[in-house]
């Protein structure tokens, strides 16, 4: 299997001992490993990636002046959480919210951290872990999905859809998009080899991501794809590279369609895909289906400065607001609403625009950023203020840009 360390020129020296990083690497390994682990509270993930953080810590973790831009931005939306909930708090799930949002926040900074030294060796260790757990729960709902497993249908699958080791279908989706272009990105620079062991990764966790039938997963994966496969293509050293890209995109995208075909040969499949592939569902349509939740939500924004409280909008509305940027206004008043989006955006510009630039990690930094920017996008039609790939994507990409930064500061010029 290849990594990212493909450039030719030296990264950055490691700090820590020969001990101590391998003690580390395999703490990450484990962390991107048990992401995949969450119908259980807490899950093994909480577990992990406290451990992570108690020994990064403790061992040392940089800090870099670009990364007050998010540490501030993430600090100032969870004050106006804390704010809106002030009446609420007896509530122990709103308390529980509350808790999970300063959560996410530190783990989005931990990630950003960590990316500073160490970084390719790092970034393929959690992504090897991410990969590792993402196939388990894939399997795991290709498996409940099929009745292979008898008796835990109902753990592995909701309403006919595969959800695996997760609670809900929508965000196993989401969260093996990551994993699978992670394979096909090792498809496109691998050897013949790794290009065919990375091509059954690659099939199992594409037909996971279908049969959770979840719309904006489908998008995600196909918008990312198509992202990564641009920034490949425009940043590939040479012609010859660019050509094997072209060609080997076109093969996966001949293999999918083929696929997806035989799937919707199956009379179980084809139904429930024609009727999720619909954009006319029930409950996105009509004065109080998410869109139009979205408009009069926009409007109840402007009466309520500090919000009306983290899971108030379903007291008034029969859903929940199933957009992060509404929810801001919604659970932590214009503080979190302005900051929010400010922190979406400032993320958005600021990691594109490091890109570009010729590290040993730039292949991670592009598959990092193409999967963040558009679950950005996804964040407008649903709620991913709690997803901890979300975070962690979030942190992954100011640390990649922070030194990406400073690697081509530091290097040399001609």
């Amino acid at each position: 299997m290849t990594d990212f360390a493909l450039a030719a020129r030296p990264e950055l020296p490691a700090t820590a001992a020969p001990g101590l990083k391998a003690l580390q690497l395999r703490l990450l390994w484990l962390v991107g490993a048990c992401g995949a682990i969450v119908f259980i509270e807490p899950s093994p993930y909480e577990i992990a990636i406290v451990i992570a953080v108690v020994v990064f810590a403790a061992t040392g973790l940089r800090m870099a002046p670009p990364l007050l831009v998010p540490l501030t931005l993430l600090i100032g939306i969870c004050l106006g959480y804390a704010i809106g909930a002030i009446d609420l708090i007896d509530d122990p799930e709103i308390l529980t919210w509350l808790l999970t949002s300063w959560y996410m926040a530190t783990t989005a900074m931990f990630f950003a951290m960590l990316a500073l030294q160490d970084t390719s060796a790092r970034i393929d260790a959690l992504l090897r872990g991410y990969l590792f757990g993402a196939i388990v729960a894939a399997l795991a709902g290709i498996a409940g999905y099929f009745g292979v497993i008898p008796g835990a249908d109902e753990l592995l699958t909701f309403a006919g859809r595969a959800r695996g080791t997760f609670k809900d279908p929508n965000v196993l989706g989401a969260f093996l998009v990551l994993p699978a272009l992670y394979t096909l990105l090792r498809i496109i620079e691998g050897s013949f080899w790794s290009a065919l062991r990375n091509g059954v990764a690659f099939g199992i966790l594409s037909l996971a991501i279908f049969l959770a039938f979840s719309r904006a997963a489908w998008g995600t994966f196909g918008g990312a794809a198509l992202l990564m496969v641009a920034l490949m293509f425009i940043t590939a050293p040479s012609q010859q590279a660019r050509l094997r890209i072209v060609m080997l995109a076109v093969v996966a995208l001949l293999l999918a369609a083929a696929a997806i075909a035989v799937l919707l040969s199956l009379d179980q499949v084809a139904a429930l895909f024609k009727e999720r592939a619909s954009f006319h569902q029930p409950y996105d349509s009509g004065r109080f289906g998410r869109f139009g939740r979205h408009l009069l939500g926009a409007g109840m924004a402007l009466d309520y400065p500090t919000g009306i409280g983290p899971l108030q909008f379903r007291r008034f509305f029969p859903e929940d607001t199933h957009n992060s940027f509404l929810n801001a206004f919604m659970s932590g008043g214009w503080i979190s609403g302005t900051l929010y989006p400010a922190l979406i955006f400032t993320t958005a510009g600021y990691g594109l625009r490091f890109a570009f630039v010729r590290t040993p990690w730039q292949k991670a930094y592009i598959l990092v950023i193409s999967t963040l920017l558009v679950t950005m996008l996804e964040s407008f039609i649903i709620d991913t203020d709690h997803w901890r790939h979300y975070f962690m994507l979030l942190g992954l990409t100011w640390g990649l840009a922070v030194v990406s930064s400073g690697f081509r500061a530091a290097a040399p010029t001609t």
